[in-house]
């Protein structure tokens, strides 16, 4: 049976991450000294993985969380369809009491089923869908490459996970991600499903190099 393998990956910590601003895809962050000791931690884990090509989205914390994979020669292509979602308004900013509030009542009606809420002059979790499928439909349109290596967002991995598995959108919080943490897929193209095979792991970050301050 025909399938290909997708390595999952949420990028390596910002200062933004560390600091609860949040970011979206309208901040394009660096990843900090333990963003970057994260991503030598998992190249030092799945370096012997033979991926045939890289898929990033066009921010900076996802490519810098692959570089080493990069410089060792893998091929890879850069999609604004895999960008976080857009958090609008409140980008770049530091969530206060009122914010709070405000998020708690978005994901409240997003898991209610109201997917097509979007942030306040921002995304719905249904854009974020519309777009990420043009891309996993490129990926998947491409069999020969059988293992793949895929950076991501926190909120667009919880998106993108339960449409690729058939489950509605408003379960997307089952879906727990945390920096540099991998899931793992099985494509079938017999079947033309996904399977979630590995679910936010991180246990290669036990070897991190934890940075001096």
């Amino acid at each position: 049976m025909k399938q290909k393998k997708i390595y999952l990956i949420r990028h390596g910590e910002t200062d933004y991450n560390r600091r609860g601003v949040v970011q979206g895809s309208g901040v394009d962050a660096d990843l900090n000294a333990m963003g970057r000791a994260q991503a030598a931690a998992f190249y030092q884990a799945y370096q012997h993985i033979a991926f045939d090509k890289i898929y990033t989205s066009k921010l900076r914390r996802t490519l810098q969380s692959v570089e080493q994979f990069i410089e060792a020669g893998i091929a890879y292509e850069s999609h604004e369809g895999l960008n976080e979602i857009s958090w609008g308004l409140r980008e770049g900013k530091m969530p206060n009491s009122l914010d709070n509030e405000y998020y708690r009542d978005l994901i409240n009606n997003w898991n209610n089923g109201n997917t097509d809420m979007p942030t306040e002059q921002g995304e719905s979790p249904e854009d974020v869908m519309h777009r990420q499928k043009p891309v996993i439909d490129l990926i998947i349109s491409r069999p020969e490459e059988s293992t793949v290596l895929v950076a991501m967002h926190g909120r667009a991995i919880r998106i993108l996970l339960p449409w690729l598995i058939g489950q509605p959108l408003s379960t997307m919080d089952q879906f727990e991600h945390s920096n540099l943490c991998l899931y793992i897929l099985t494509y079938s193209y017999e079947t033309s499903e996904f399977t979630i095979e590995v679910s936010n792991d991180s246990t290669h970050l036990m070897t991190l190099v934890v940075p001096q301050a």
